[in-house]
Protein backbone atom coordinates (compact mmCIF):
# COMPACT_ATOMS: atom_id res chain seq x y z
CA UNK A 1 0.00 0.00 0.00
CA UNK A 2 1.85 3.30 -1.51
CA UNK A 3 0.42 6.56 -0.10
CA UNK A 4 0.41 8.95 -2.35
CA UNK A 5 1.58 11.75 0.06
CA UNK A 6 5.17 12.47 2.05
CA UNK A 7 3.39 14.19 5.07
CA UNK A 8 2.70 11.18 8.00
CA UNK A 9 -0.88 10.85 9.50
CA UNK A 10 -1.14 10.18 13.40
CA UNK A 11 -4.55 9.23 14.62
CA UNK A 12 -5.03 8.93 18.42
CA UNK A 13 -7.29 5.74 19.27
CA UNK A 14 -10.34 5.86 21.75
CA UNK A 15 -13.63 4.94 22.31
CA UNK A 16 -14.58 5.26 18.80
CA UNK A 17 -11.94 3.66 17.27
CA UNK A 18 -11.37 0.68 19.71
CA UNK A 19 -11.47 -2.31 17.53
CA UNK A 20 -9.05 -4.14 15.08
CA UNK A 21 -11.71 -3.07 12.13
CA UNK A 22 -12.18 0.30 13.15
CA UNK A 23 -7.77 0.41 13.65
CA UNK A 24 -7.93 -1.45 10.22
CA UNK A 25 -10.48 1.37 8.30
CA UNK A 26 -8.31 4.03 10.34
CA UNK A 27 -5.19 2.22 8.59
CA UNK A 28 -6.74 2.10 5.18
CA UNK A 29 -7.71 5.89 5.46
CA UNK A 30 -4.87 7.26 5.51
CA UNK A 31 -3.38 6.89 9.15
CA UNK A 32 0.65 5.66 9.54
CA UNK A 33 1.22 5.89 12.88
CA UNK A 34 -1.28 5.12 15.96
CA UNK A 35 -1.24 7.48 18.76
CA UNK A 36 -2.37 5.70 22.66
CA UNK A 37 -2.77 8.55 25.22
CA UNK A 38 -1.58 6.64 28.43
CA UNK A 39 -3.57 9.46 30.37
CA UNK A 40 -6.98 7.79 29.06
CA UNK A 41 -5.95 3.90 28.71
CA UNK A 42 -4.50 1.51 31.81
CA UNK A 43 -1.59 -0.62 30.65
CA UNK A 44 -3.83 -3.99 29.92
CA UNK A 45 -6.17 -1.82 27.26
CA UNK A 46 -2.55 -0.28 25.74
CA UNK A 47 -1.49 -3.70 25.45
CA UNK A 48 -4.42 -4.69 23.89
CA UNK A 49 -4.28 -1.65 21.35
CA UNK A 50 -0.64 -2.91 20.57
CA UNK A 51 -2.27 -6.59 19.58
CA UNK A 52 -4.82 -4.98 17.37
CA UNK A 53 -2.21 -2.69 15.49
CA UNK A 54 0.42 -5.35 14.99
CA UNK A 55 -2.38 -7.90 13.84
CA UNK A 56 -3.68 -5.09 11.01
CA UNK A 57 -0.14 -4.62 10.32
CA UNK A 58 0.35 -8.32 9.20
CA UNK A 59 -2.92 -8.47 7.20
CA UNK A 60 -1.78 -5.48 5.51
CA UNK A 61 1.82 -6.01 5.21
CA UNK A 62 3.18 -2.93 6.11
CA UNK A 63 5.16 -1.44 8.87
CA UNK A 64 2.64 0.84 11.16
CA UNK A 65 4.14 2.88 13.76
CA UNK A 66 2.90 2.73 17.60
CA UNK A 67 3.13 6.73 19.37
CA UNK A 68 2.83 5.52 23.13
CA UNK A 69 1.82 9.55 24.88
CA UNK A 70 2.39 9.59 28.81
CA UNK A 71 0.84 12.06 30.35
CA UNK A 72 3.18 13.53 32.48
CA UNK A 73 3.04 15.69 35.95
CA UNK A 74 -0.63 16.62 36.21
CA UNK A 75 -0.82 19.69 38.28
CA UNK A 76 -3.79 20.16 39.82
CA UNK A 77 -5.66 22.34 42.89
CA UNK A 78 -7.42 20.75 45.96
CA UNK A 79 -11.24 20.90 46.80
CA UNK A 80 -13.25 23.51 48.06
CA UNK A 81 -16.31 23.07 51.15
CA UNK A 82 -18.57 24.84 48.02
CA UNK A 83 -19.13 22.84 44.93
CA UNK A 84 -18.66 26.08 42.97
CA UNK A 85 -16.65 29.67 44.21
CA UNK A 86 -16.38 32.76 42.64
CA UNK A 87 -12.90 34.73 42.33
CA UNK A 88 -13.48 38.24 41.96
CA UNK A 89 -10.98 40.60 39.86
CA UNK A 90 -8.93 42.47 41.89
CA UNK A 91 -9.39 39.74 45.16
CA UNK A 92 -6.64 38.23 46.74
CA UNK A 93 -6.52 34.53 46.40
CA UNK A 94 -4.11 32.47 48.82
CA UNK A 95 -2.66 29.38 47.60
CA UNK A 96 -1.31 27.34 50.42
CA UNK A 97 -0.23 23.92 52.15
CA UNK A 98 -3.52 23.25 53.99
CA UNK A 99 -5.60 20.07 53.05
CA UNK A 100 -8.68 21.72 54.24
CA UNK A 101 -11.01 22.52 51.74
CA UNK A 102 -10.77 25.92 50.27
CA UNK A 103 -13.32 28.64 49.61
CA UNK A 104 -12.93 32.06 47.56
CA UNK A 105 -10.04 33.40 49.41
CA UNK A 106 -8.14 30.06 49.67
CA UNK A 107 -6.96 27.07 48.39
CA UNK A 108 -4.90 23.59 48.62
CA UNK A 109 -2.44 23.27 46.43
CA UNK A 110 -1.34 19.40 46.81
CA UNK A 111 2.25 20.18 45.05
CA UNK A 112 5.09 21.34 47.73
CA UNK A 113 7.25 21.82 44.90
CA UNK A 114 4.82 24.30 43.13
CA UNK A 115 4.67 26.79 46.30
CA UNK A 116 8.55 26.48 46.73
CA UNK A 117 9.32 27.13 43.08
CA UNK A 118 7.27 30.49 43.17
CA UNK A 119 8.42 34.02 42.88
CA UNK A 120 6.43 37.52 43.38
CA UNK A 121 4.95 38.62 39.35
CA UNK A 122 4.83 34.86 38.17
CA UNK A 123 1.38 34.28 36.57
CA UNK A 124 -0.51 31.00 37.29
CA UNK A 125 -3.34 29.34 34.95
CA UNK A 126 -6.28 28.12 36.36
CA UNK A 127 -8.98 25.37 34.44
CA UNK A 128 -7.00 25.71 31.14
CA UNK A 129 -6.85 29.50 31.93
CA UNK A 130 -9.75 30.69 32.37
CA UNK A 131 -8.36 32.07 35.31
CA UNK A 132 -5.31 34.25 35.47
CA UNK A 133 -3.63 35.16 38.96
CA UNK A 134 -0.27 37.25 39.62
CA UNK A 135 1.89 36.21 43.13
CA UNK A 136 2.13 39.05 45.65
CA UNK A 137 3.99 37.38 47.91
CA UNK A 138 5.37 33.80 48.20
CA UNK A 139 6.71 32.27 51.30
CA UNK A 140 7.23 28.53 52.17
CA UNK A 141 3.77 26.51 51.82
CA UNK A 142 1.81 29.63 50.75
CA UNK A 143 1.70 32.36 48.12
CA UNK A 144 -0.88 35.01 48.07
CA UNK A 145 -1.86 36.08 44.67
CA UNK A 146 -3.96 38.97 42.83
CA UNK A 147 -7.08 37.30 40.66
CA UNK A 148 -6.02 39.14 37.37
CA UNK A 149 -9.32 37.19 35.63
CA UNK A 150 -11.92 35.79 37.54
CA UNK A 151 -14.91 33.18 37.26
CA UNK A 152 -16.26 30.26 38.51
CA UNK A 153 -13.68 28.08 39.70
CA UNK A 154 -14.29 24.18 41.17
CA UNK A 155 -12.25 21.90 42.80
CA UNK A 156 -8.99 19.96 41.30
CA UNK A 157 -8.99 22.19 37.85
CA UNK A 158 -5.78 22.41 36.28
CA UNK A 159 -2.73 24.06 37.59
CA UNK A 160 -0.15 26.37 34.91
CA UNK A 161 2.62 28.20 35.54
CA UNK A 162 4.01 29.61 32.42
CA UNK A 163 6.73 31.80 34.21
CA UNK A 164 7.59 28.90 36.56
CA UNK A 165 9.98 26.45 36.41
CA UNK A 166 9.53 23.44 39.06
CA UNK A 167 11.74 20.86 39.77
CA UNK A 168 9.72 18.05 39.86
CA UNK A 169 10.92 14.66 37.61
CA UNK A 170 9.35 14.89 34.36
CA UNK A 171 8.47 10.92 35.16
CA UNK A 172 6.07 10.34 37.62
CA UNK A 173 5.24 7.30 39.21
CA UNK A 174 2.54 6.08 36.82
CA UNK A 175 4.66 7.31 33.83
CA UNK A 176 7.48 4.98 35.13
CA UNK A 177 4.46 1.75 35.04
CA UNK A 178 3.39 2.92 31.13
CA UNK A 179 6.64 3.48 30.32
CA UNK A 180 7.92 -0.04 31.45
CA UNK A 181 4.70 -1.54 30.09
CA UNK A 182 4.59 0.48 26.36
CA UNK A 183 8.12 -1.02 25.99
CA UNK A 184 7.13 -4.22 27.09
CA UNK A 185 4.78 -4.56 24.58
CA UNK A 186 6.90 -3.06 21.71
CA UNK A 187 5.93 0.29 20.65
CA UNK A 188 8.14 2.63 18.66
CA UNK A 189 8.09 6.05 20.19
CA UNK A 190 7.32 7.23 23.31
CA UNK A 191 6.04 10.91 23.82
CA UNK A 192 6.90 12.21 26.87
CA UNK A 193 4.31 15.63 27.87
CA UNK A 194 5.53 18.59 30.07
CA UNK A 195 9.09 19.09 29.05
CA UNK A 196 10.85 22.21 30.08
CA UNK A 197 14.61 21.11 29.76
CA UNK A 198 16.73 18.92 28.23
CA UNK A 199 17.20 17.24 31.51
CA UNK A 200 13.88 16.13 31.75
CA UNK A 201 14.43 13.77 28.62
CA UNK A 202 17.58 11.80 30.33
CA UNK A 203 15.31 9.55 33.05
CA UNK A 204 13.10 8.23 30.33
CA UNK A 205 16.78 7.25 27.65
CA UNK A 206 18.11 5.43 31.08
CA UNK A 207 15.01 3.60 30.61
CA UNK A 208 14.13 2.93 27.08
CA UNK A 209 18.03 2.03 25.79
CA UNK A 210 16.94 2.46 21.99
CA UNK A 211 14.13 0.23 22.07
CA UNK A 212 11.74 3.09 21.58
CA UNK A 213 12.67 6.94 19.94
CA UNK A 214 11.82 9.63 22.36
CA UNK A 215 9.71 12.38 21.17
CA UNK A 216 9.58 15.43 23.43
CA UNK A 217 6.20 17.68 23.66
CA UNK A 218 7.19 21.29 23.54
CA UNK A 219 4.21 22.68 25.45
CA UNK A 220 5.61 25.03 28.07
CA UNK A 221 7.63 28.40 27.32
CA UNK A 222 10.55 27.06 29.30
CA UNK A 223 10.88 24.31 26.68
CA UNK A 224 10.79 26.96 24.14
CA UNK A 225 13.78 28.87 25.67
CA UNK A 226 15.53 25.32 26.13
CA UNK A 227 14.70 24.20 22.42
CA UNK A 228 18.04 23.76 21.42
CA UNK A 229 19.21 21.56 23.58
CA UNK A 230 15.66 20.05 23.84
CA UNK A 231 16.13 18.81 19.97
CA UNK A 232 19.30 17.73 20.52
CA UNK A 233 18.15 15.41 23.44
CA UNK A 234 15.38 14.06 21.89
CA UNK A 235 14.38 12.24 18.39
CA UNK A 236 11.74 13.97 18.01
CA UNK A 237 9.76 17.30 18.60
CA UNK A 238 5.76 17.66 18.66
CA UNK A 239 3.85 20.72 18.35
CA UNK A 240 1.47 20.62 21.09
CA UNK A 241 -0.57 23.56 20.60
CA UNK A 242 -3.18 23.15 23.23
CA UNK A 243 -1.17 23.88 26.79
CA UNK A 244 1.12 25.39 24.42
CA UNK A 245 -2.08 27.76 23.62
CA UNK A 246 -2.87 27.90 27.93
CA UNK A 247 0.55 28.86 28.94
CA UNK A 248 1.57 31.22 26.21
CA UNK A 249 -0.53 34.18 24.65
CA UNK A 250 -2.28 32.28 21.45
CA UNK A 251 -1.22 34.59 18.88
CA UNK A 252 2.35 33.35 19.56
CA UNK A 253 0.97 30.19 19.08
CA UNK A 254 1.36 29.89 15.17
CA UNK A 255 5.11 31.54 14.92
CA UNK A 256 6.08 28.85 17.62
CA UNK A 257 5.11 26.50 15.87
CA UNK A 258 6.97 27.64 12.42
CA UNK A 259 10.09 28.53 14.73
CA UNK A 260 9.82 24.82 16.25
CA UNK A 261 9.26 23.13 12.52
CA UNK A 262 11.76 24.94 11.13
CA UNK A 263 14.32 24.00 14.18
CA UNK A 264 13.42 20.09 13.87
CA UNK A 265 13.79 19.77 10.15
CA UNK A 266 17.14 22.17 10.49
CA UNK A 267 18.18 19.13 12.72
CA UNK A 268 16.77 16.38 10.56
CA UNK A 269 14.30 14.81 13.71
CA UNK A 270 10.83 14.40 13.14
CA UNK A 271 8.14 16.98 13.58
CA UNK A 272 4.37 16.30 14.17
CA UNK A 273 1.82 19.40 14.56
CA UNK A 274 -0.73 18.51 16.84
CA UNK A 275 -3.98 19.78 18.35
CA UNK A 276 -7.49 21.30 17.07
CA UNK A 277 -6.52 20.28 13.23
CA UNK A 278 -9.74 18.77 12.30
CA UNK A 279 -11.73 19.54 15.66
CA UNK A 280 -15.11 20.76 14.28
CA UNK A 281 -14.88 16.35 13.03
CA UNK A 282 -15.44 15.64 16.37
CA UNK A 283 -19.88 15.77 15.53
CA UNK A 284 -19.58 17.17 12.00
CA UNK A 285 -18.79 14.95 8.61
CA UNK A 286 -16.95 18.19 7.20
CA UNK A 287 -14.00 20.54 8.72
CA UNK A 288 -14.04 24.13 8.88
CA UNK A 289 -12.45 26.32 5.61
CA UNK A 290 -10.42 27.52 8.42
CA UNK A 291 -9.24 24.00 9.47
CA UNK A 292 -8.48 22.65 6.38
CA UNK A 293 -5.96 25.81 6.05
CA UNK A 294 -4.32 24.87 9.39
CA UNK A 295 -3.71 21.55 8.30
CA UNK A 296 -2.16 22.98 5.47
CA UNK A 297 0.01 25.48 6.79
CA UNK A 298 1.83 22.69 8.91
CA UNK A 299 2.44 20.48 5.22
CA UNK A 300 3.42 23.58 3.79
CA UNK A 301 6.01 23.97 6.14
CA UNK A 302 7.22 20.43 5.74
CA UNK A 303 5.74 18.61 8.84
CA UNK A 304 6.86 15.35 9.12
CA UNK A 305 3.45 14.04 10.66
CA UNK A 306 -0.08 16.21 11.58
CA UNK A 307 -2.14 14.26 13.87
CA UNK A 308 -5.64 13.55 14.99
CA UNK A 309 -6.69 13.91 18.24
CA UNK A 310 -10.36 13.66 19.83
CA UNK A 311 -11.14 13.44 15.95
CA UNK A 312 -10.42 10.10 15.73
CA UNK A 313 -10.76 8.79 19.17
CA UNK A 314 -13.78 9.93 20.18
CA UNK A 315 -15.80 11.72 17.38
CA UNK A 316 -18.58 10.36 15.73
CA UNK A 317 -16.60 10.24 12.19
CA UNK A 318 -12.85 9.01 12.91
CA UNK A 319 -12.21 7.50 9.73
CA UNK A 320 -14.00 10.54 7.64
CA UNK A 321 -11.50 12.77 9.88
CA UNK A 322 -8.44 10.52 8.72
CA UNK A 323 -9.51 10.59 5.11
CA UNK A 324 -10.03 14.14 4.73
CA UNK A 325 -6.47 14.88 6.57
CA UNK A 326 -5.32 12.20 3.87
CA UNK A 327 -7.11 14.55 1.17
CA UNK A 328 -6.09 17.65 2.22
CA UNK A 329 -2.23 16.51 2.55
CA UNK A 330 -2.52 15.03 -1.45
CA UNK A 331 -4.14 18.29 -2.51
CA UNK A 332 -1.46 20.22 -0.81
CA UNK A 333 1.45 18.84 -2.72
CA UNK A 334 -0.04 18.70 -6.00
CA UNK A 335 -0.07 22.59 -5.71
CA UNK A 336 1.97 23.97 -7.89
CA UNK A 337 4.02 26.02 -5.24
CA UNK A 338 4.46 23.18 -2.69
CA UNK A 339 7.58 22.04 -4.09
CA UNK A 340 8.82 26.01 -4.27
CA UNK A 341 8.17 26.47 -0.40
CA UNK A 342 9.92 23.07 0.85
CA UNK A 343 12.92 24.16 -1.14
CA UNK A 344 12.77 27.76 0.43
CA UNK A 345 13.05 26.47 3.64
CA UNK A 346 15.84 23.57 3.26
CA UNK A 347 18.20 24.00 5.43
CA UNK A 348 22.12 23.67 4.43
CA UNK A 349 23.67 20.03 5.28
CA UNK A 350 25.18 19.61 8.40
CA UNK A 351 29.08 18.81 8.37
CA UNK A 352 28.74 15.23 8.41
CA UNK A 353 29.85 12.65 5.36
CA UNK A 354 25.90 11.48 5.90
CA UNK A 355 24.40 14.63 5.32
CA UNK A 356 26.49 15.42 2.42
CA UNK A 357 25.45 11.94 0.73
CA UNK A 358 21.68 12.91 1.24
CA UNK A 359 22.29 16.21 0.10
CA UNK A 360 24.05 14.98 -3.17
CA UNK A 361 21.71 12.10 -4.29
CA UNK A 362 18.65 14.54 -3.54
CA UNK A 363 20.37 16.49 -5.96
CA UNK A 364 21.53 14.31 -8.64
CA UNK A 365 18.09 12.91 -8.13
CA UNK A 366 16.50 15.97 -8.88
CA UNK A 367 18.55 16.86 -11.77
CA UNK A 368 18.28 13.62 -13.30
CA UNK A 369 14.87 13.50 -13.08
CA UNK A 370 15.35 9.86 -11.34
CA UNK A 371 12.32 7.89 -9.91
CA UNK A 372 13.72 7.58 -6.56
CA UNK A 373 15.85 7.31 -3.62
CA UNK A 374 16.51 4.17 -2.28
CA UNK A 375 18.26 4.05 0.93
CA UNK A 376 20.18 0.82 2.96
CA UNK A 377 19.48 1.31 6.36
CA UNK A 378 19.51 -0.86 9.64
CA UNK A 379 19.22 2.01 12.02
CA UNK A 380 17.08 4.33 9.84
CA UNK A 381 20.00 7.24 10.09
CA UNK A 382 20.18 7.19 6.73
CA UNK A 383 16.65 7.50 6.07
CA UNK A 384 16.36 9.92 8.66
CA UNK A 385 19.12 12.09 6.89
CA UNK A 386 17.58 11.87 3.43
CA UNK A 387 14.48 12.68 4.57
CA UNK A 388 15.57 15.95 5.96
CA UNK A 389 16.70 17.27 2.42
CA UNK A 390 12.89 16.77 1.50
CA UNK A 391 13.63 15.82 -2.40
CA UNK A 392 11.08 16.14 -4.74
CA UNK A 393 11.05 12.20 -5.82
CA UNK A 394 10.10 9.62 -3.65
CA UNK A 395 12.11 7.95 -1.13
CA UNK A 396 12.22 3.91 -0.13
CA UNK A 397 14.03 2.67 2.28
CA UNK A 398 15.05 -0.61 3.12
CA UNK A 399 15.91 -2.07 6.45
CA UNK A 400 16.58 -5.50 7.79
CA UNK A 401 15.15 -4.32 11.19
CA UNK A 402 11.08 -4.42 11.45
CA UNK A 403 11.36 -2.00 14.66
CA UNK A 404 13.06 0.39 12.46
CA UNK A 405 10.95 0.20 9.87
CA UNK A 406 7.93 1.11 12.21
CA UNK A 407 9.87 3.70 13.43
CA UNK A 408 10.09 5.27 9.97
CA UNK A 409 6.66 5.61 9.73
CA UNK A 410 6.71 9.01 11.72
CA UNK A 411 9.45 10.46 8.65
CA UNK A 412 8.32 12.57 5.96
CA UNK A 413 8.33 10.65 2.90
CA UNK A 414 9.87 7.57 3.60
CA UNK A 415 8.47 4.50 2.40
CA UNK A 416 10.14 1.53 4.60
CA UNK A 417 9.97 -2.06 3.45
CA UNK A 418 11.49 -4.27 5.66
CA UNK A 419 13.69 -7.46 4.15
CA UNK A 420 16.51 -9.01 4.63
CA UNK A 421 19.77 -7.34 4.31
CA UNK A 422 21.97 -7.17 1.29
CA UNK A 423 24.57 -9.96 1.23
CA UNK A 424 27.03 -7.49 -1.05
CA UNK A 425 26.97 -4.60 -3.51
CA UNK A 426 25.33 -6.28 -6.86
CA UNK A 427 22.56 -7.96 -3.91
CA UNK A 428 22.11 -4.59 -2.80
CA UNK A 429 21.34 -2.72 -6.40
CA UNK A 430 19.49 -5.88 -7.79
CA UNK A 431 17.27 -5.85 -4.73
CA UNK A 432 17.07 -2.49 -4.39
CA UNK A 433 15.74 -2.40 -8.28
CA UNK A 434 13.45 -5.35 -7.27
CA UNK A 435 12.07 -3.32 -4.80
CA UNK A 436 11.17 -0.38 -6.48
CA UNK A 437 9.78 -1.86 -8.68
CA UNK A 438 7.50 -3.80 -6.80
CA UNK A 439 6.41 -0.78 -5.30
CA UNK A 440 5.46 1.18 -7.67
CA UNK A 441 8.22 3.89 -7.66
CA UNK A 442 9.85 2.76 -11.02
CA UNK A 443 8.93 0.99 -14.23
CA UNK A 444 11.52 -0.98 -16.31
CA UNK A 445 13.93 1.17 -17.95
CA UNK A 446 13.88 4.36 -15.48
CA UNK A 447 16.62 4.67 -12.96
CA UNK A 448 16.99 5.70 -9.33
CA UNK A 449 19.75 6.49 -6.66
CA UNK A 450 20.93 4.09 -3.77
CA UNK A 451 21.89 5.01 -0.44
CA UNK A 452 23.99 3.45 1.84
CA UNK A 453 27.26 2.47 4.18
CA UNK A 454 29.69 0.23 2.92
CA UNK A 455 30.41 -2.01 4.83
CA UNK A 456 26.59 -3.35 4.83
CA UNK A 457 24.90 -3.62 7.73
CA UNK A 458 26.80 -1.46 9.98
CA UNK A 459 24.61 1.48 11.64
CA UNK A 460 25.69 5.07 10.94
CA UNK A 461 27.85 4.72 7.81
CA UNK A 462 26.09 6.12 5.42
CA UNK A 463 28.93 6.47 2.60
CA UNK A 464 27.88 5.55 -1.04
CA UNK A 465 25.73 6.55 -3.56
CA UNK A 466 24.81 4.48 -7.03
CA UNK A 467 22.41 5.65 -9.50
CA UNK A 468 21.04 2.27 -11.56
CA UNK A 469 18.61 1.30 -14.14
CA UNK A 470 15.60 -0.32 -13.16
CA UNK A 471 15.94 -3.81 -15.46
CA UNK A 472 13.10 -6.28 -17.14
CA UNK A 473 14.52 -9.09 -14.24
CA UNK A 474 13.15 -6.75 -11.68
CA UNK A 475 9.95 -7.62 -12.77
CA UNK A 476 10.49 -10.96 -12.28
Amino acid sequence: MRRQRRVKIVATLGPASADQAAIARLFQAGADVFRINMSHTAPDRMREMVRMIRAVEEDLGRPVGILADLQGPKLRIGTFAEPVVMLDRGATFVLDADPTPGDAGRVHVPHPEVLEALEPGHCLLLDDGKLRLTVLEAMPGRAVTRVEVGGRLTARKGLSLPDTTIAFPALTEKDHRDLEAALHAGVDWIAMSFIQRAADLAAARKITRGRAGLLAKIEKPQAIKDLHDILDAADALMVARGDLGVEMPLEKVPGLQKQITREARRAGKPVVVATQMLESMISSPVPTRAEVSDVATAIFEGADAVMLSAESAAGQYPVEAVATMNRIAEEVERDPTFATVIEGLRAPPERTGADAIAAAARQIAETLDLSAVVSWTSSGATAFRVARERPTVPVVSISPSLATGRRLALVWGVHAVVDADARDPDDMVERACRTAFAHGFARAGERIIIVAGVPLGMPGATNMVRITYVGPKAAE
